[in-house]
């Protein structure tokens, strides 16, 4: 039963309780984005750091009332050329030496009792300095990030599953639930790896909290809504990113920071008590035939958006006996995983071309960001610089996808971003910095959106039975393509080149791929792997001739319409077998004054008999 064309309209279309349900999927997404972003917070390493003196590594006679602050740390730690004194080294003198000139024998050591940092950006303790991550131990700066990756690798192939099987709401609610715990304990985290821990396990439920209210919000739209109500959620998540700085100086320290993040997914806790707000799908329920929870679903979603039509009477019992007509009784309900995707062909190529465009996206932001830390160095620049690019992005495709339809923006998108890294990557010694930084505005902006519409349009020609499953493993491909630029950092940027040669030729090849995508614009969504497998690749260069049949005849209006006429049908037949009918049919108890055809046909007989017999 199509859900769009038979269903969607006669529960209200994307009415007045669609809409409320919209606004309220939204603020997950600011949630899920403020506890994101402060990881950026929690893994800055100051600007200027060095190690703390050791006053038993100076000879025996130093006299420290001698010396100005920066004269004893020039004397007690070694100055590096172009970056002032050195992160993590210190000097060693001998101890009986009493004529302290500059050719005084010392050796170099490494640092003995810490360090000293200056402010990081924002907050004045992090991750970083909480714990001493530099020099030998910065590799686990990167290691962090990794992992805090890995876990919403892992929760966006899990419960995406999840939400296929379980549904969407039960879906959001585990993953809220287990987010906000997981919050409060990381801001009780005592050591390195207990943070390490307990960030890669919110990670995975941050991803869940993502993925169901992104599905719940794009079933329950109509086609043309469902770009600008995505797009919404994203200006949401901007949101997040330009309110974190101002909230990273007002906690200061870190863990106040986490505390004030996790209190947003704790309040989604009230979505548990309030049904109405966050519904489960009625397409998902209906898709998996589960046709007892979808009626009442539906006959929800008819009140709280006050359907009354005119030519139509009870409107969604009519709609409840057609469902019932299409399923049987005992229709038991059926679910489905990702693993089917082997036995499809059109499912799994689409899923497999947005998962590399996705992996592109994400993937070469970072050699764009890094051109821009070339041109300052202040963290504020690139990170503002980073969301207004996210939010031009966002406005480009408002603007642009629902009219030149999501093949076509995709397709620019990839191209721009490809050309703007292989520029980049053949002219930079040539290029001056006004044009280095264009180029990498650019190719940030054009990256933010084809990483953004690859998840929009996934989420659009994947089937509803999988589309869960389908969507998390794009979203999973986008946290490999963040996860990459760890891996450099990990190993100190020495493979940035081969890094961002790999990632501009992939770009090329995807501008290949994107060819092959079905074009979704005005369409409705699959619900079915056969809905899903019947979607076809449109021409890319289409004339009008295309389109005209060989013999054409002008059809003349039709007043039939079978579906009203199904529709009296059903309400008719509803009416006669009610008790409480608004008339009643009553028996006469006398004899009606005038005989009926019948009688006056029996005493005409009677007459005629009596005649012969005389």
């Amino acid at each position: 039963m199509d859900f769009e064309t038979k269903i969607y309209t006669r529960i209200g279309g994307y009415g007045r309780y669609n809409r409320i349900v919209s606004i309220f999927s939204w603020f997950p997404n600011f949630a899920v984005m403020l506890n994101l972003f402060c990881d950026v917070f929690y893994t800055l390493i100051p600007g200027s750091y060095h190690c703390k003196p050791d006053p038993t590594l100076l000879p025996s006679g130093f006299l420290f009332s001698n010396y100005s602050r920066q004269g004893y740390l020039n004397f007690t730690i070694p100055w590096v050329n172009g970056s002032g004194l050195s992160h993590c080294e210190l000097y060693k003198y001998p101890r009986n030496v009493s004529n302290f000139i500059d050719s005084i024998p010392k050796e170099i050591v490494p640092c003995t009792r810490g360090w000293e940092y200056d402010q990081a950006a924002a907050l004045q303790s992090n991750y970083v300095t909480e714990w001493n991550l530099v020099c030998r131990d910065y590799w686990k700066i990167p290691l962090q990030h990794i992992c805090f990756m890995t876990g919403w690798i892992v929760g966006y192939v899990l419960l995406g599953t999840v939400c296929d099987w379980l549904g969407r709401r039960q879906g959001f609610l585990l993953s809220v639930s287990l987010s906000g715990l997981l919050g409060v304990a990381v801001c009780l985290s005592n050591s390195p790896v207990v943070f390490l821990l307990l960030r890669l396990s919110q990670g995975a439920m941050l991803a869940g909290v993502f993925l169901s209210s992104y599905l719940a919000r794009l079933e329950l739209c109509d086609p043309p809504h469902r770009l600008m109500v995505e797009m919404v959620s994203g200006f949401f998540a901007i949101a997040a990113e330009l309110l974190l700085p101002g909230l990273a100086v007002l906690c200061r320290d870190w863990p106040v920071l986490q505390a004030v993040a996790t209190l947003p997914l704790l309040l989604l806790l009230s979505y548990w008590c309030c049904p109405s707000v966050f519904p489960e799908s009625p397409r998902w329920l209906l898709a998996t035939g589960q046709i007892h929870q979808a009626k009442r679903c539906l006959q929800s979603f008819t009140i709280r958006n006050r359907v009354c039509l005119s030519e139509d009477i009870y409107p969604a019992e009519n709609l409840l006996s057609e469902i019932d007509a299409e399923y049987p009784d005992d229709t038991q309900p059926f679910y489905h995983s990702v693993l089917e995707l082997h036995s499809t062909q059109v499912i799994w190529r689409n899923c497999l071309i947005l998962s590399f465009t996705m992996f592109i996206g994400t993937g070469i932001q970072y050699c764009f960001i890094r051109n821009l830390h070339s041109y300052s160095h202040n963290f504020y620049f690139s990170y503002f610089l980073r969301v207004l690019t996210g939010a031009l992005g966002c406005i480009f495709l408002c603007l642009s996808v629902n009219r030149f339809g999501r093949r076509g923006i995709l397709l620019l998108s990839a191209i721009i971003t490809g050309l703007s890294s292989l520029l980049l990557l053949a002219l930079t010694q040539y290029l001056r910095g006004v044009l280095v930084l264009v180029l990498s505005v650019l190719g940030l902006l054009f990256s933010q959106a084809l990483a953004m519409l690859s998840v929009f349009f996934a989420s659009e020609v994947m089937p509803t039975v999988v589309r869960g499953g389908c969507l998390g493993l794009v979203l999973a491909s986008g946290c490999m393509g963040m996860a990459a630029s760890s891996m450099m950092e990990l190993q100190n940027n020495r493979g940035y080149f081969l890094h961002h040669v790999i990632f501009a030729s992939f770009a090329v090849l995807s501008v290949l791929s994107i060819m092959l995508l079905p074009e979704s614009k005005r369409k409705p969504l699959p619900d079915s792997l056969k809905d899903g497998e019947s979607q076809r690749r449109p021409p890319l260069f289409l004339s009008r001739e295309d389109n005209l049949p060989l013999l054409y005849t002008r059809r003349g209006a039709s007043e039939y319409n079978p579906d009203n006429y199904s529709r009296l049908v059903s309400a008719t037949r509803k009416m006669l077998i009610k008790d409480n009918l608004p008339y009643k049919i009553v028996v006469p108890s006398q004899s009606p004054l005038l005989p009926s055809n019948s009688e006056v046909h029996c005493i005409l007989e009677e007459e005629a008999l009596r005649e012969d017999l005389s």
